[in-house]
């Protein structure tokens, strides 16, 4: 699946890397342990945190992932917005508990990592 159509379905809102989303998401990954996701997430996975701070972005580069998606409705630092447009890495917020947004993912599909 497209992240845009992710986008559509869940209602997201996109702070960053809006011309990113036309990547395929492969499957999800929720953590806010940065250093979990360093070990566990894969290259296409979309990383759904509460984690705000512009050490995100670095993570999602260096794991190759889809995007991020923020959850409890929380909105990226500034640093973070700067880093992610400067990498094109979409960032986006959603209203839902981490709980709430993951399983609407897998009712879409998307499977854990």
């Amino acid at each position: 699946m497209k992240l845009a159509e992710l986008v559509e379905k869940l209602e997201l809102d996109v702070r960053t890397g809006a011309e990113s989303l036309d990547v395929d998401v492969t499957n999800g990954y929720a953590s806010d342990l940065l250093s979990d996701v360093m070990a566990r997430a894969n290259e296409g996975d979309v990383w759904i945190t509460l984690q705000t701070h512009q050490n995100i972005v670095a993570v999602a580069v260096m794991k190759s992932l889809a995007g991020i998606i923020l959850v409890n409705g929380r909105e990226p630092e500034e640093a973070a917005v700067d880093k992610a447009t400067a990498e094109a890495i979409p960032i986006m917020v959603s209203g839902l508990s981490t709980f709430d947004l993951v399983g609407k993912l897998f009712e879409l599909g998307i499977k854990g990592s």
